[in-house]
């Protein structure tokens, strides 16, 4: 299996510790004026998600993690389990809610997304960073409140709610952040 030098190391690598998959998220090299240099980093566990510090001197080496990305199209919802399909080999692919996680809000049927597997195990999924949604039930404005700044929540056709402005009614589609769950804007039609 490949490994990894700390001189390779980098933001985004992904690494095995344990049998565990992990993440560099932020790496810091450090030489101070006396003994060897070493490497502080900031590892993101992708089964559980939790970041845990790790120094390691220079020199040393870590396992790759046999990762692997790639386009997947959600199919549906089975229990509480979402299905996904490899949109290359066709390959259906499962995940659990807790690895789906807040995500759940802006799945709909036939959206493409990015799976990370392991060991030929789904272990989570990114969304594309912005969405198109339509409203399926917003309260109507009172005649005269155009104050900037309010917001009244709305909610899509995932079931999710997001809080939008008050010209917004049923019906709509808005374009919707899925990174901070935030709406960005309104928009024509579904491919806007």
């Amino acid at each position: 299996m490949a490994s990894y030098s700390t001189n390779e190391f980098r933001k985004g690598l992904k690494i095995q510790i344990d049998g565990v998959p992990f993440q560099i998220v932020e790496m810091n090299f450090r030489k101070p004026g006396k003994g060897a240099a070493f490497y502080e980093c900031k590892l993101k566990n992708l089964m559980r998600g939790t970041v845990v510090d790790r120094t390691y001197r220079d020199g040393q080496s870590l396992e790759a993690a046999d990762i692997s990305e790639f386009t997947a199209q959600y199919l549906y919802r089975q229990g509480k389990d979402f299905v996904f399909m490899n949109t290359s080999d066709y390959e259906q692919y499962e995940l659990s809610e807790e690895q789906v996680g807040e995500d759940w809000k802006f799945i709909k049927e036939n959206m493409e997304c990015t799976l990370m597997v392991w060991n030929n195990n789904p272990i989570s999924l990114t969304l594309p960073n912005h969405i198109v949604l339509q409203v399926e039930y917003a309260e109507p404005t009172a005649k005269g409140n155009t104050a900037t700044n309010v917001q009244k929540p709305v909610k899509l056709e995932t079931g999710a709610e997001v809080a939008a402005p008050p010209f917004i009614n049923t019906g709509d589609y808005l374009r919707i952040d899925t990174r901070t769950g935030e709406y960005v804007e309104r928009t024509k039609g579904p491919e806007s």
